[in-house]
């Protein structure tokens, strides 16, 4: 493991990655292969769509594809010669340098939630709540605002499971409630993650790529309350005007260190922000930092746990392990196989169509829609290796609606998916799907209200 991150890790700091991205693509899009790559695409995307119901974890189809794709690729470029045959080193190079820097981003990140949960912070948070005992309607905009704000430094999944656990035990007798509920956790992360370059995983490819600065994403923020608040306010009418069950629990207590953690976390955003606009350095450096500072840290919790069994005390490397690698595996699998895709050819001519007949506007609404029955992490990839000609206003507006299109429907974004399967039948995609137009408007509100404020 060690050598294979430090191998990553040399990787960026070879001179030939930058010029990898500019080769010439093979040109073979009309071929039989060319298609019989598209197709294993389309299948592997299809078992990841599918994986709430066969439990197929999502990275393994499309890691087996990549690699076919990426097979497919040296034998078509063989057939064009030598030359292309050793431009193929180079072409693997370029998206295998953007997975490291986004692997590396996003496996700090996540020790870092994992440090929280097992410092009791998040269920801290759900048993103050719970012993609140506010009315449905209360609960239903409080828990909305929280998961916008918490999904702006969380990732929209995490963000959506921690505080859907209090809607399902909230709502544990009033399904109507944990309905509505949950949609508005969907919205309400998807949106919050929109604004910010640590809150989704578009937002944060879009950043660094430098396409927009770190503090440029904030002009987000208004638009993307706007397509929180559309859908929410239309949905709070329908909300029970009840009481749930009064909770007898109380506060969970919080472990050693938990303050110190989550202000380590604010720490190691701050390094990689200014790692980047400082230093002009990839914001991981700045992040893998924060990773460092968080395992002395844990060195000192863990003395100070000596009373416990070993194996109950506090590991940067329990925290490690526990990080969600099915997903970081996955990003893995959508790079190299839109990758391959576009050394074949296939990128320009979608470039072609949709950013110049269609228009930057118009595709980039687009994109959205496409996130909504896609994954947006393939969608925004793909738009970042097309690289379209176009200015802050428009990269701002791929930005949004890519990050909050996945709310339209229940299978747009990792946060319903994962959602649909806690809530055993009591949120669905059908539930979802009712209250579609009013997320509809808040997708296109959100885009006028972003125009209102950015365009040129």
């Amino acid at each position: 493991m060690i050598r294979f991150i430090l191998a990553l890790i040399t990787l960026l700091a070879l001179p030939g990655i930058a010029a990898a991205s500019q080769l010439e693509p093979l040109g073979l899009v009309a071929t039989e292969r060319g298609l019989y790559c598209v197709l294993i695409f389309v299948i592997a995307y299809v078992l990841v769509m599918s994986e709430e119901f066969t439990e197929l974890k999502k990275s393994k189809p499309v890691i087996i594809a990549a690699i076919i794709i990426w097979g497919e690729v040296a034998y078509m470029a063989a057939t064009q010669g030598p030359e292309r045959v050793e431009q193929l080193d180079g072409a693997i190079v370029h998206p295998l340098a953007e997975y490291a820097e986004l692997m590396l981003f996003l496996l700090v990140a996540m020790t870092y939630i994992n440090a929280m949960a097992d410092r009791n912070v998040f269920e801290r948070l759900r048993s103050w709540l719970l012993i609140r005992n506010f009315g449905y309607r209360k609960l239903f905009w409080i828990t909305g605002v929280i998961t916008f704000f918490l999904s702006a430094v969380a990732d929209n999944l995490t963000s959506a499971l921690l505080i859907g656990a209090v809607v399902l035990a909230v709502g544990k007798d009033n399904p109507r409630f944990v309905a509505l509920g949950l949609i508005n956790l969907v919205i309400a992360a998807n949106a919050g993650g929109a604004f910010s370059p640590f809150g989704d995983i578009t937002t944060l490819m879009v950043w660094q790529a430098e396409k927009a600065t770190f503090f440029q994403f904030f002009g987000l923020f208004i638009p993307s309350v706007v397509n929180y608040l559309v859908p929410a306010i239309a949905m709070s009418m329908a909300v029970p005007d009840e009481m749930p069950e009064q909770s007898t629990t109380g506060l969970v207590p919080l472990k050693i260190g938990a303050y110190t953690v989550c202000g380590l976390f604010g720490v190691t955003i701050a390094l990689a922000v200014s790692f980047h606009q400082v230093l002009h350095l990839p914001p991981f450096m700045g992040m893998m930092l924060g990773w460092g500072i968080l395992a002395i840290y844990g060195y000192w919790i863990k003395f100070q746990e000596h009373d416990l069994p070993h194996d109950k005390r506090f590991d940067i490397f329990d925290m490690v392990r526990d990080a969600e690698w099915d997903t970081l595996l996955f990003f893995f699998g959508v790079i190299f196989c839109v990758a391959g895709l576009d050394h074949i050819g296939y990128m320009d001519l979608v470039a072609e169509w949709m950013y110049g007949d269609l228009g930057p506007t118009v595709a980039n609404i687009l994109v959205g829609f496409l996130s909504a029955i896609v994954d947006n992490i393939p969608v925004m990839f793909a738009v970042l290796t097309m690289d379209p000609d176009m200015d802050l206003y428009q990269w701002l507006l791929v930005t949004l609606t890519a990050g909050v299109g996945g709310s339209m429907l229940s299978i747009g974004s990792a946060a319903g998916v994962a959602l649909m399967g806690i809530s055993k039948g009591k949120y669905t995609f059908f539930s979802h799907l009712r209250w579609t137009p009013a997320i509809m408007a808040g997708y296109f509100a959100s885009i006028a209200v972003h125009y209102w404020l950015n365009a040129p």
